[in-house]
């Protein structure tokens, strides 16, 4: 059944000075304009992913705006779990497709959801494909419904995408990262872009000075003030964990004592997750500098936070991204990123900004190797991606945005 997330207070008051007056501005005035409105959040997982930090971030200050926000997550047995993780793989091009059987397990697990679905709320925002049958199980009611879909779904599986579509028909709005991702023959008629964000006062990306950063991952064992570069992500394929490995080693062949940290989160609704984690595991085993930290062994929010800071580059190497919050958040910190050309991550680092693009475990080597034999360039390009950050991709932007569409839909 839908389970409600408890979240703590947030006020707005406490961005002002950080994200751009002229948006604060406008938020507070689209929020007067929306006061008292019901609205709903549901997902799959109230931790372990960009959608949960998201949303524990925006719950909270939409209700200090005025509004009435709950958010909600499915309940699910391990089969549905592994049937959307096979979903999600299949609409971002995998080329296996749900069996029958996950097929049904999906199904019903939806319905069971939908059943508990309660509340006169004036707006439903699902995200992603796990929740995305509510509508067509549950009924619209009085209720707008928009599908938030935070994936690069431009070249779904054709099984995968005629198994999803018809959930989706009913939905006044659907809302993707990128115009890019929106799949073919797509049966919403509104569609709306809109890039995620990162909440700069949350526990991950607020202030830390170097030294108690340097505390914080001194007593989880990183060996400072050695040479560290950092991947941050769930473990899971689309990230590419093993070729950061090997571009990792490539680099050491250059600098022999640098340390590879791989940081990564185990979440509710990925049962993939261990298996990959198993494949880092053995792959790096041998090599006493590379180091595995995960959410399940106490690395959380403000330990991520100090490797960002304290990383001469964060890596992001993905094959397949649907925005990637790492690196809008390790450039907020200052940290030049070396990312893969995927997805929404050239929008936060256009050319020049923030660090460099690639697209080959030797082109990542290389630009690893620029930007740790450079500080002068590191620090460059660190300080123009914190800069596009704070103009682009602060979680008041995103409130806005997303005011800006229910608004229009009333």
């Amino acid at each position: 059944m839908l389970q409600k997330v408890n979240v703590g207070r947030w006020s707005l008051d406490g961005y002002d000075g950080i994200a751009p007056g002229e948006i604060l501005q406008e938020l507070r005035e689209l929020a007067r304009g929306l006061s008292g409105a019901r609205i709903v959040h549901v997902n799959a997982t109230p931790y372990g992913g960009g959608v949960s930090e998201l949303l524990r971030s925006s719950v909270p200050l939409l209700r200090d705006l005025g509004l009435s926000v709950d958010w909600k997550v499915m309940g699910g047995s391990q089969d549905f779990f592994s049937a959307t993780k096979a979903l999600h793989n299949a609409l971002q091009g995998s080329p296996r497709s749900l069996t029958n059987a996950e097929q049904a397990a999906y199904v019903s697990c939806v319905n069971e959801n939908a059943e508990t679905l309660d509340g006169a709320y004036d707006f439903v925002v699902v995200h992603d494909p796990q929740p995305a049958g509510l509508l067509s199980a549950h009924g619209r009611g009085d209720a707008r419904w928009v599908w938030r879909c935070h994936i690069d779904t431009s070249e779904p599986n054709p099984d995968a995408w005629s198994f999803l579509r018809p959930f989706l028909q009913g939905y006044d709005a659907a809302v993707f990262t990128m115009a890019e991702f929106v799949p073919p023959d797509f049966p919403v008629v509104r569609v709306e872009t809109i890039a995620p964000a990162i909440d700069p006062l949350s526990p991950k990306n607020i202030d830390l000075d170097r030294g108690t950063a340097s505390q914080i991952l001194d007593w989880i064992g990183v060996d400072l003030p050695g040479r560290l570069v950092t991947q941050v992500s769930r473990f899971d394929p689309w990230k590419d964990p093993l070729g950061v490995i090997d571009a990792y080693r490539l680099v050491r062949e250059e600098i022999g004592e640098l340390q590879l940290a791989l940081v990564g989160s185990m979440a509710l609704d990925d049962p993939e997750g261990w298996e990959i984690y198993r494949e880092v595991s053995e792959a790096s085993e041998h090599d006493p500098l590379i180091n595995l930290y995960t959410n399940l062994t106490g690395v959380g929010n403000v330990e991520v936070n100090a490797f960002q800071r304290l990383s001469e580059v964060v890596v992001q190497k993905s094959i397949r991204e649907g925005f990637g919050l790492v690196v809008s958040e390790s450039l907020w910190k200052g940290t030049p990123v070396v990312a893969g050309y995927a997805g929404g991550i050239p929008m936060q680092m256009p050319a020049g900004t923030g660090g460099r693009l690639v697209a080959s475990t030797e082109e990542c080597a290389g630009a690893m190797l620029e930007l740790l034999g450079n500080a002068e360039l590191a620090h460059e390009l660190g300080a123009s991606g914190q800069a596009r950050v704070r103009e682009h991709f602060l979680l008041p932007r995103l409130l806005r945005d997303e005011l800006r569409l229910l608004t229009s839909l009333l």
